[in-house]
């Protein structure tokens, strides 16, 4: 990286998907920062338009835009993806941040209704994004899809088990397309990569505010989160095609 915060991803396109929450909006400052064109999408529209111009404004002449994609249509993911690729030339990168917990108290209680919301928010979207963009990913010569992911997908407990079996089913879908980019890449090695970045759980300034006497120990900052983010398109596709990148102690 150079002294400016830009590198490896100067005039590189991004899309990250689920971009209206917190990590989603340090992830598109860092971005921007880093001179990424950032298309950014989430359901909620309002808030959407609030983070984009939020990284808009504070990076003077990044492109960032926002586009609102139903990401459990497929078809509507794929024509997304495209566009992406029509208009700005190229594919670089597709950051998933979309979220959802749902939990009981103990085992016996979890509601299978939770496995139906979890399923469609945390892999049927990675499913969907990693299915439109790979071909786009592949063709850039160094794309990224880097699926954000909790410690507790490796261990589950007794509360989580529709959270952590959502978490653990994104993963393995997610190291089934960075062994597509193995393939594809033959001798050379894979000249795209998927991987994964997991966390115990986030957090950001409103969670402190909120909770001043929190330790909030081994979450990691979303401007972490971000950090990392950006760093991994600096690092060879090989060394992090397939990998879990863990920000906090593995389990």
């Amino acid at each position: 990286m150079t002294s400016n915060g830009k590198g490896a991803l100067e005039g590189a396109v991004v899309a990250v998907a689920g971009a209206a929450g917190p990590a989603g909006r340090a992830t598109l400052l860092r971005l921007a920062e880093a001179g990424a064109t950032v298309v950014a999408s989430d359901a909620d529209a309002a808030r959407l338009a609030e983070a984009v111009d939020e990284a808009r404004y504070a990076h003077g002449g990044a492109t960032v835009t926002g586009d609102t994609v139903d990401l459990l249509d497929l078809d509507a993911t794929r024509e997304w993806a495209a566009r992406i690729e029509k208009e700005f030339g190229r594919v670089d990168g597709l950051v998933h941040l979309v979220g959802g917990w749902r939990g009981s108290r103990t085992f016996g209680e979890t509601p299978l209704a939770d496995w139906e919301t979890l399923h469609n928010l945390l892999i049927r979207t990675v499913q969907h994004t990693s299915l439109a963009f790979h071909d786009a990913l592949q063709r850039s010569g160094n794309g990224r899809y880097l699926l954000i992911s909790a410690a507790g997908a490796s261990k589950p407990t007794a509360g989580n088990a529709a959270y952590a079996a959502s978490k653990a089913a994104a993963e393995a879908w997610t190291l089934a397309l960075a062994d597509a980019f193995k393939k594809e890449g033959g001798e050379g090695g894979p000249q795209a990569a998927a991987a994964i970045l997991v966390v115990k759980a986030l957090v950001h300034d409103a969670m402190r505010a909120e909770r001043p006497n929190a330790k909030f120990a081994g979450f990691t900052d979303v401007t972490d989160l971000a950090e990392s983010i950006v760093g991994v398109w600096g690092r060879p596709a090989e060394e992090v095609n397939g990998n879990r990148l863990w920000l906090t102690p593995q389990p």
